[in-house]
């Protein structure tokens, strides 16, 4: 529905449609070039850092109910790979459609909208608002729906070693001799003693062996 907060059209996501009139089957194309705002993307995943350039390519249609905004956005998205957490930058071209509603007016020209049979509808309805519409909410979603939940650095990164943290992808002979735990205890023991701890025990070993075989 509409928002209580008038519109800037000082902001570049902020259209103004006074131009393209209200006689349905005008059009208008326009090019823009913006700075992202914060926060565009899948926070703590991956989006497009704030203040990098957005192209805007846009189609303008006026429509009996208002103007429907068809359009493709273009801008580089940073992130970090979900396997190796190696950093990642993606080319997002993303396409979206919206229409944007004429509301009604009382008589004081104050915009106010009356809610639809369905509710739920209603709220996702977005507005002309005194000839203005605001872009932002409709790239936001074109953004998310076009990034990666999981972003990767390649499709068939292998990710971390699971013992040591190694990057796989720098040594794909990396590996660890397995250990069994059986032994575990008694290689960290061997490992702490002195050297002629372990030949006075070799000793004993053999003294050992010879009476067995005796």
């Amino acid at each position: 529905m509409a928002s209580n907060a008038r519109l800037d059209h000082r902001n570049p996501l902020v259209i103004d449609t006074h131009e393209l009139g209200r006689r349905p089957g005008a059009l208008q194309r326009l090019t823009r070039e913006i700075d992202a705002p914060a926060d565009l993307g899948i926070p703590g995943v991956v989006g497009v850092p704030e203040g990098t350039p957005v192209e805007l390519e846009l189609r303008l249609e006026s429509v009996m109910e208002g103007v429907l905004v068809t359009g493709t956005t273009r801008a580089t998205a940073k992130g970090e790979c979900v396997r190796c957490l190696e950093p990642v930058e993606l080319e997002l071209e993303a396409d979206f459609q919206e229409m944007f509603s004429y509301p009604d007016a009382d008589d004081r020209g104050r915009v106010i909208a009356e809610p639809g049979d369905d509710a739920e509808d209603d709220e996702d309805r977005l507005f002309i608002e005194d000839g203005l519409i605001d872009l932002e909410p409709m790239l936001r979603d074109a953004v998310v729906l076009a990034l990666p939940m999981q972003p990767v650095c390649q499709e068939d990164c292998p990710g971390l070693c699971s013992e040591c943290g190694a990057r796989l992808a720098d040594d794909p002979d990396h590996h660890h001799d397995a250990v069994d735990i059986r032994w575990a205890a008694l290689q960290g023991l061997a490992d702490t003693m002195t050297d002629g701890e372990k030949d006075e025990m070799s000793g004993a070993e053999a003294g050992v062996d010879e009476k067995q075989e005796k």
